[in-house]
């Protein structure tokens, strides 16, 4: 098996429960914000052989695949390029061609040598906005992803790759199973003030108070649908058992959390007093979303198992060590 983007926060998962299933895995990821030792278990042993196992590989680039694939059977496409929202909205074109290419590439890989399964992972930034309204917004169903109008080349971008791994199904037969993303959360990940995500920024901030002021994003009246890490595992793995042919499959819960909600929530696991701030100057991105998960239970057996309030204490735990160990902030987790 192969997982490109294996040294971030959901390849570096995904690679240790392969590698628990006894699964021969490579891994590519170029390492801007991966990190190797992401590969590591419990006593920082890396689960696979780095010398052999893992290619620090640009995707962007034509052809760099290709030596890989003879030995694969299953591909699972994870990378691309996003960070938190600041950085998404500041570097729209840039973000769109890379993950275009990066996509692309992958795909054409897969063409010119066949694999038995491809396992594309998409985002919920891909629906369109004007059904992403506020956290009372009906749960998207996947037949809203068209006709298509995402709010950011970021949306954009993958939603162009899906339709690109579902022709290549068609034209191939190469199963191909898509895997539509919501928030996704957890170890190892990205806390750098430039492109941490907002539930790991939070909790940075928290973390640092009152070194470093708790401010929200906004109006914190935005919310998502937040799921775990290892929820997402749990739909990556049955994917490519029981996915293969179905067309897109959403993995987030049905339900829409504020930001303001996941701010207070942060702000009881530090069991501090808290000043939360609001910088309505900042911004938001889509209003509210959340998913209608039916597809993935019927056809994965999935549900969300890892409830926020366990989620986030594990989260808050981890970045803890991290920062009063005085590790520096580089970047993590390609997603």
């Amino acid at each position: 098996m192969l997982v490109t983007g294996g040294a971030g926060m959901i390849g570096s998962n995904l690679v240790r429960r392969l590698r628990g299933l006894d699964a021969e895995v490579t891994v590519v990821d170029n390492l801007w914000r991966g990190r190797l030792e992401n590969l590591g278990d419990e006593d920082g042993t890396s689960v696979i052989d780095l010398e052999t196992d893992f290619h620090e590989l640009d995707l962007a680039v034509p052809g760099v695949l290709d030596p890989l694939l003879p030995d694969v059977d299953v591909v699972f496409h994870l990378a691309d390029v996003v960070a938190g929202i600041g950085y998404v909205f500041n570097n729209q074109g840039s973000i769109f061609r890379q993950n275009f290419l990066i996509n692309s590439n992958v795909i054409s890989a897969v063409r010119d040598c066949p694999t038995s399964a491809f396992v594309y992972v998409g985002t919920a930034c891909s629906f369109p906005a004007h059904l992403q309204t506020g956290t009372d917004a009906a749960p998207l169903v996947e037949e809203d992803l068209y006709p298509a109008s995402p709010e950011s080349g970021y949306g954009w971008s993958k939603l162009m790759g899906q339709y690109e791994a579902e022709l290549l199904e068609q034209e191939t037969g190469v199963p191909v199973s898509c895997l539509v993303l919501h928030n996704v959360y957890g170890t190892p990940t990205d806390y750098a003030p430039e492109t941490g995500q907002v539930i790991p920024s939070l909790v940075r901030k928290a973390i640092r108070y009152p070194d470093e002021p708790f401010v929200v994003w906004g109006s914190g009246a935005q919310g998502r649908a937040f799921v775990h890490v290892d929820d997402v595992v749990d739909a990556l793995v049955a994917a490519q058992e029981r996915g293969l042919g179905q067309g897109a499959i959403q993995i987030g819960p049905d339900v829409c959390t504020s930001i303001r909600e996941i701010a207070e929530q942060v702000v009881a696991v530090s069991g501090k007093d808290i000043q939360i701030e609001f910088d309505l100057s900042a911004p938001e991105g889509d209003r509210g979303r959340c998913a209608d998960f039916a597809r993935a239970q019927s056809i994965l057996g999935w549900t969300p198992r890892v409830s926020l309030d366990d989620g986030l204490g594990r989260l808050y735990s981890w970045m803890e060590r991290r920062l009063h160990a005085g590790t520096r902030e580089q970047p993590v987790g390609l997603r």
